[in-house]
C-alpha cells in the first residue's frame, strides 16, 4: 500500500511516499480499514519535529484521524462487518510501523471498540476531519468544565479546529457563547456558528470586553486553545470562582498561581490522547462513546465540521507547512484514493 512515512525528525520534507505492506490484524477483534480521509492535526506537526513519545521507534505513519470501509473484520469482532463505513481517533503517535498505525496511509487497523460507524449524512472525507477536535472539545467542555445551560464561556480561537467544534457543543448545551477571532473571514465564521460576542482579538481588548459582556462579573468558563500568554490572561477573564481548561501546556509562574488561587479558579487541563498514550482500554471506550453521541448530533443537524483544505495524500508535507504557518480555520484533511 502508500503511505506517508515520517522518516525522521525535522521539516515537512521528512514526510515522503512510501510502498510498504498492508497492515495485518493484530488481535482477533481488530479492523483492517481501507481510508478515505486522514485528518490533520497541529500534534501531527509536533510529532514531525520532535517525535517526543516514541523517539526511537522510526519511521513512522502520522495522522489520528482516518475515517473509511472496514475491509477485513478479525475473527471476534461483533460491532462491525466488511463494508462498514468507521471514523475514529487511532494511532499516528510516532510508534514504528508495528505498533498502531498512523492514517496517513491508504490502510490502517484499529480495534473495533475504538471505531464509530460515520455519521449517515456526513461524507467521509469530512468525517476523517472530526474525530480529535469533537473529543477533545466535548471532553474540554462536558467532562472538565460541566458547562451548563445559560452559563458564560470564552472560547479562544472560535474558528480554529477545536475551538468551531466547542462553538457549536456550547451552543447546544444553551450556553452563551463569546469567541476570539483574528480576521473578517473567521468573524463570518463565528457568526454562522451564531456566537452572541465575537471579539477580534487583535484589535480589541479581550478580557475587559468579555467581562463587560458577562456582566461585569466575567465568563464561567473560558476554554484556552492558544496558550501562552492569551491562557495567562484569561485567568482575569473567568469570574471568581470560574473555570479555565486548557489544550496545552501552561507557562504559569508563582504571580499566575497567586492570582488564579486569590480568584479560586479551577484550572483543568485537556488532553485528549491520554487514553491511547496510557493504553486506558476503558477510557478509549468511553471516546468512542463520545464519537457516536457526535454522530447523532450531526444526523440531526446539530453539529458540522469545516474543511478548509482537502489535499491528496502526497501533499501531507504541504498540509503540515499550511498549519504551520497557523490561522487555518477548521480542519485539513488528506484525501486518498
Amino acid at each position: 500500500m502508500k503511505a506517508i512515512l515520517m522518516t525522521a525528525a525535522g521539516s515537512p520534507d521528512m514526510l515522503a511516499m512510501f510502498t510498504v505492506d498492508k497492515p495485518e490484524l493484530s488481535s482477533p477483534h481488530h479492523l483492517r480499514v481501507k481510508l478515505t480521509a486522514a485528518g490533520v492535526n497541529p500534534i501531527d506537526t509536533k510529532l514531525r519535529a520532535k517525535p517526543i513519545y516514541y523517539p526511537d521507534k522510526l519511521p513512522a505513519i502520522l495522522g489520528c484521524d482516518g475515517a473509511g470501509i472496514v475491509e477485513k473484520a478479525g475473527s471476534a469482532v461483533t460491532r462491525f462487518k466488511e463494508g462498514d463505513a468507521v471514523f475514529f481517533c487511532n494511532g499516528g503517535l510516532g510508534g514504528n510501523l508495528g505498533d498502531e498505525p498512523g492514517c496517513y496511509a491508504e490502510y490502517t487497523t484499529v480495534h473495533e471498540e475504538y471505531c464509530a460507524a460515520s455519521p449517515a449524512n456526513l461524507g467521509l472525507q469530512d468525517s476523517a476531519a472530526m474525530p480529535l477536535v469533537l473529543i477533545a472539545a466535548w471532553e474540554a467542555l462536558i467532562e472538565r468544565a460541566n458547562l451548563q445551560a445559560g452559563q458564560t464561556i470564552l472560547i479562544h480561537g472560535g474558528a480554529g479546529g477545536v475551538g468551531h467544534i466547542a462553538v457549536q457543543l456550547a451552543r447546544h448545551l444553551g450556553a452563551r457563547v463569546a469567541v476570539t477571532v483574528s480576521d473578517d473571514k473567521k468573524e463570518g465564521l463565528a457568526q454562522g456558528l451564531e456566537a452572541e460576542k465575537i471579539i477580534r482579538y487583535k484589535e480589541e481588548e479581550f478580557v475587559q470586553d468579555v467581562v463587560e459582556w458577562a456582566g461585569g462579573k466575567g465568563v464561567d468558563v473560558v476554554l484556552d486553545t492558544i496558550g501562552g500568554e492569551v491562557f495567562k490572561r484569561s485567568l482575569n477573564a473567568a469570574r471568581i470562582g470560574g473555570k479555565v481548561v486548557t489544550l496545552l501546556a501552561t507557562p504559569l509562574d508563582a504571580e499566575d498561581v497567586q492570582q488564579a488561587r486569590l480568584r479560586n479558579l479551577s484550572l483543568c487541563y485537556e488532553l485528549m490522547l491520554t487514553p491511547q498514550l496510557m493504553k486506558l482500554h476503558d477510557e478509549r471506550i468511553r471516546q468512542r462513546r463520545i464519537l457516536e453521541q457526535g454522530a447523532q448530533l450531526v444526523e440531526a443537524g446539530e453539529l458540522g465540521v469545516l474543511v478548509s483544505y482537502a489535499l491528496p495524500l502526497e501533499q501531507a508535507s504541504e498540509a503540515h507547512r499550511i498549519i504551520e504557518q497557523g490561522g487555518v480555520s477548521g480542519k485539513i484533511i488528506l484525501t486518498i484514493s
